[in-house]
């Protein structure tokens, strides 16, 4: 593949929605190798994009402000995993202050008291399963969940756990599913953006006491980058952006066990080394399938290769080809957490969370949450709470977002 083309090719298929849905996390990788190119013209679900990926891709996606992400995404992805007037379809000024927002929630201090908060319920929920056999995706989802509420300062009272649990999970488990198993999904999700906005109603008129440095008080009162209070519902949807981030943690929890159980050499380097264990981390989660894709509509007109980009026009960054770029990654088929003792912390190599600078652009904010959750959970995994019974550990490519086929269950110890 040429480093530098001069001219975006286009796919050779009239439309290349079968490929998608066909090939999965593969579909860029393999169509890029194909037309020996970083990016190529094709069409998707009938619309025109141009896909591309790479360090200088990622730079152009996510620097400059040049893109929109309000309606870049089909429907049935956008109301599960955004909403209107959420943090994610903003842009310029109002996007930059509402993400301030979540950058003060997720500092460097509240992330401690959220992994602390996640070590104390996975303390808790591996008592109650003791001697059982369980799905670990499943038990990292309410473990997360647990969490994520104690540290946002929600009251236990107000919420049923279990069922907010897999009312989050759903979000994330079916983003990239159609039909019936979309709608239901997405009622379930409106049943929780029912239960926030009520629940920063009472925030507001004190009828729930919260903490002043709480998330759920930060959101509650957060305002508009005119000084004007957020609408309920729109409170009620960032409250979900923050915590359904949380919880799909879960799936980065599998994949570490998945790892370790399968080089259970860095058993012994992460229980005793909390570098190594970030090193684990962030290998997590480059080598494994998180979210394929991301979508923009181009809001400022620019060149790049050969093309004149105009406003409206859709481009797609394809993030699990950036994170497996052999241009960037020596031998990106293989999980190799050592890679990263040199790393230059570039924010357009890494990206499965977005790239360029978290404060000001798209990436997400709670990437450090999500290193810092990962990375402990290495460190108690690492000292083998459970074994990983006889079972189908392959993940498949094409299921989109992925897991090991049996869920990856584990026997929890007395």
């Amino acid at each position: 593949m040429s480093d530098t083309p001069t001219v975006i090719p286009r796919s050779p298929a009239p439309d290349d929605t079968l490929a998608f849905l066909k090939n999965g996390y593969l579909y860029g990788t393999r169509r890029f190798r194909k037309l020996g190119s970083d990016a190529f013209e094709a069409r998707l679900a009938g619309m025109r994009a141009t896909v591309m990926h790479g360090r200088e891709a990622a730079s152009v996606f996510y620097e400059g402000d040049r893109f929109s992400r309000e309606r870049a995404m089909p429907s049935s992805v956008q109301h599960l995993l955004q909403d209107e007037g959420s943090v994610q379809t903003l842009e310029g000024p109002p996007h930059r202050h509402r993400k301030s927002m979540f950058m003060r929630m997720l500092d460097d201090a509240s992330v401690a008291r959220l992994v602390a908060a996640f070590e104390r319920e996975w303390t808790r929920v591996r008592a109650e399963h003791a001697g059982h056999e369980v799905p670990l995706y499943d038990l990292g989802n309410l473990v997360l969940t647990r969490a994520a509420l104690s540290w946002a300062g929600i009251p236990a009272d107000r919420v049923d756990d279990r069922d907010l649990a897999g009312r989050l999970a759903a979000m994330v488990d079916r983003a990239s599913s159609i039909g019936p198993v979309n709608w239901v999904a997405r009622v379930r999700r409106r049943g929780a953006e029912e239960w926030a906005a009520e629940l920063v109603a009472d925030v507001r008129a004190a009828r729930v006491q919260a903490d002043p440095d709480s998330a759920i008080r930060t959101i509650a009162d957060g305002s508009d980058d005119h000084g004007a209070p957020l609408p309920e519902e729109v409170a009620a949807v960032e409250v979900l952006n923050l915590l359904r981030p949380i919880v799909a943690v879960s799936r980065y929890l599998v994949f570490t066990v998945h790892a370790m159980h399968t080089h259970p050499q860095w058993h012994a380097k992460v229980e005793r080394d909390a570098d190594a264990a970030t090193r684990v981390a962030n290998e997590v989660r480059r080598f494994y399938p998180f979210f394929p894709v991301i979508s923009g509509t181009v809001q400022r007109p620019f060149d790049w290769r050969g093309r004149d980009f105009e406003p409206g026009d859709r481009v797609i960054l394809d993030l699990y080809a950036t994170n497996h770029d052999e241009r960037i990654w020596e031998e990106p088929g293989r999980f190799l957490p050592e890679r990263f003792e040199g790393w230059d912390g570039d924010p357009n190599t890494l990206v499965p969370q977005g790239g360029g600078d978290a404060a000001t652009g798209h990436r997400c904010p709670g990437e450090a949450a999500t290193i810092a959750l990962t990375a402990r959970f290495a460190q108690l995994a690492a000292t083998r709470p459970f074994s990983v019974p006889d079972q189908d550990l392959r993940i498949s490519l094409r299921h989109i977002p992925a897991l090991p086929m049996d869920r990856l269950r584990v026997q929890m110890r007395d």
